[in-house]
């Protein structure tokens, strides 16, 4: 290997270190080793910028905003409340008939929209319906994510695969040409959702006629008040007097924390209790005389004075208080809004709130006021307010059926492009649609054109366009082809199908630890000197990439949608494994049956 080769494998491994250890924002980390790459003479100036122009990255920018044009018509909350059932069901027919639409409409939208609105909609839906909604929030992101398997503009990745090809002088991917797998891959994975979503996720698996027992959400930290009615009286199984929606946890005494049993316990004054209950019942804790929620000791009177609400928020990366404590953060300050519970990872954290440090993907229930959402809920600061999945269905139905119209005739001239009668040098591709659909919307206010930069996801896109920087450095290095000869020398017995694999599986574990994106980027070159070595046709392999790099079910860090649903759901990262292990191995087993049937070497 030459010295170039050395720096590239070097630079790679720090690169997938900082992905993996959060150092910065994707989209830095991967320009960061770009411009390493350029002052190494790896890549030209030229390399580097090359997918700052590519038509791909731009069709992925484009996209944002027509997603958003349909996002702010309320037609995704509108087709919500019709998909959410009035009346219980077995929990397998419920995730059909919620995630078969779903994955739908998400190939023809971004995904990241989509859970926003849907989730916390559904949350509220399944806690009405006494149902755990951890039942159907991963079965949400993995929908989306079946839905993105089956177009080109499905998710990013498929664009940036779609991209580079273009960028080396292949034909890109057709609109539906990815659904010859993709398809198969959405229906095995509706029946494997049916099968063993109610046994594998967590929560009660709830029989067909059973009702489950209540869900306990959130911890809260009350303190006695000097006059408190409550002092002397006995904690009876459990319950405090007059606080029956509220389970007692644990009782605060002189600094020692005693665990509360169904024994009765007398309650003295300066107890500190904690109570477990639903974040909808916290509004009725508040009202209650000889009590105060340790989090609002210091609120002022005129904050309390005005009209408060509960919303729950997650953490988007651009929060500016990410790393930072909340006693170093002043969120109050920032957002007027007290935080009255943090979960993350399935942890509930309430007490010595103060000293917690806030991280991308942190679930805030926040007590604030009505302006919270006039100012913060189209925000890039907040992946999602339960306010913004309760945005009004009823807005102007003119402006909706025209987003749905313009939406439809993009699909469908992307679709038949290369049947339509071309002029000059124009090429009548999903970029010449998706551009037209989006001045469109913007001409008729569809979104708002003065705030147009807002919705647009700038470290994807950055991401996106530094992808091809990288994947050109692996190629210029030699990296890809010393990978490359390795794969064919590992799997030579099996032939182009054998190498087919290990691409698929190299990609496959890259984005469950890294962004999709980034897992394309790094596959791509070796897949296009595989193919070279072995002297076949490499699309076989550019197949294999995209799918691999969108099946990320295994684990919350590789698909943004599956980060949203862990911190509204309280998921654990084990219970991605448990699910999603055998769903990935599933989407293999398709892929190699599929790819070679549809695309020969």
């Amino acid at each position: 290997m030459t010295l170039s080769g050395y720096i590239a494998v070097v630079v790679v491994i720090l690169m997938i270190i900082a992905l993996l250890k959060e150092l910065m924002r994707p989209g830095l980390v991967l320009f960061t080793a770009v411009v390493i790459f350029m002052v190494a003479d790896i890549i030209s100036s030229e390399e580097a910028l090359s997918g700052f122009s590519n038509k791909g990255m731009i069709t992925v920018g484009i996209l944002f905003l027509v997603s958003e044009g349909f996002k702010q018509t309320g037609a995704l909350s509108k087709l919500a409340t019709i998909l959410l059932p009035k009346k219980r069901a077995p929990i397998p027919r419920l995730i059909l008939r919620l995630t078969i639409p779903i994955a739908g409409v998400s190939a023809f939208l971004n995904n990241t929209p989509m859970v926003i609105i849907f989730a916390p909609m559904i949350k509220k839906w399944a806690e009405k319906l006494s149902l755990p909604s951890q039942k159907f929030l991963i079965p949400l992101s993995y929908a989306t994510i079946f839905g993105g398997t089956c177009t080109l503009i499905g998710t990013s990745t498929n664009l940036v695969v779609h991209g580079m090809m273009l960028d080396r002088g292949i034909d890109g991917l057709g609109f539906f040409e990815l659904a010859k797998v993709g398809i198969f891959i959405t229906i095995m994975g509706f029946i494997y959702l049916n099968l063993f979503s109610n046994r594998l996720l967590p929560g009660e698996v709830i029989p067909r006629h059973s009702f489950p027992n209540d869900v306990r959400e959130y911890y809260f930290d009350i303190v006695l008040t000097e006059d408190s009615h409550l002092i002397g009286k006995e904690i009876e199984k459990r319950r405090l007097p007059g606080l029956s929606e509220f389970v007692v946890k644990t009782v605060i005494r002189d600094e020692k924390h005693i665990r509360i049993s169904n024994t009765p316990f007398e309650i003295m004054a300066g107890d500190e209790i904690m109570l477990a209950g639903k974040s909808e019942d916290v509004g009725f804790l508040m009202q209650q005389g000889g009590i105060t929620l340790k989090c609002m000791e210091n609120a002022d009177a005129r904050f309390m004075n005005q009209n408060l609400k509960l919303i729950e928020v997650v953490l988007a990366p651009r929060f500016p208080g990410i790393q930072k404590t909340l006693g170093e953060f002043d969120f109050m300050g920032h957002y007027s809004a007290i935080v009255m519970a943090v979960h993350r990872n399935g942890e509930r954290i309430t007490t010595n709130l103060n000293s917690v440090e806030l991280k991308s993907g942190d679930n805030l229930m926040l007590l604030t006021t009505d302006d919270f959402n006039r100012y913060w809920g189209e925000s890039r600061v907040f992946y999602m307010s339960s306010e913004i999945g309760d945005m009004d269905s009823s807005k102007d139905r003119r402006r909706r059926w025209i987003a749905v119209i313009i939406t439809l005739l993009m699909v469908v001239g992307a679709t038949l492009g290369d049947q339509l009668p071309t002029y000059g040098n124009v090429e009548l591709d999903m970029f010449f649609f998706a551009a037209i659909a989006m001045v469109l919307m913007a001409s008729m206010k569809i979104f708002t054109p003065k705030k147009y930069t807002k919705p647009i996801n700038w470290d994807v896109l950055i991401t996106v366009a530094s992808a091809f920087g990288i994947s050109r450095a692996l190629q210029n290095s030699g990296v890809a082809d010393i990978i490359a000869h390795s794969t064919i020398n590992l799997a030579k017995n099996l032939g182009p199908i054998g190498v087919l694999a290990a691409i698929y599986i190299i990609t496959n574990i890259f984005t469950e630890i890294i962004t999709n994106n980034a897992a394309a980027a790094l596959s791509f070159p070796i897949a296009l000197s595989a193919a070279t070595q072995l002297g076949v046709d490499p699309r076989p392999f550019f197949i294999a990439i995209a799918i691999a790099a969108s099946s990320s079910f295994s684990t919350p860090i590789g698909y943004q949608t599956n980060l949203i649903v862990q911190s509204i759901g309280n998921y654990k990262f084990g219970d991605y494994w448990k699910i999603g292990l055998p769903l990935n191995l599933l989407a293999f087993i398709i892929s190699m049956i599929m790819i070679p049937l549809f695309w020969s070497f």
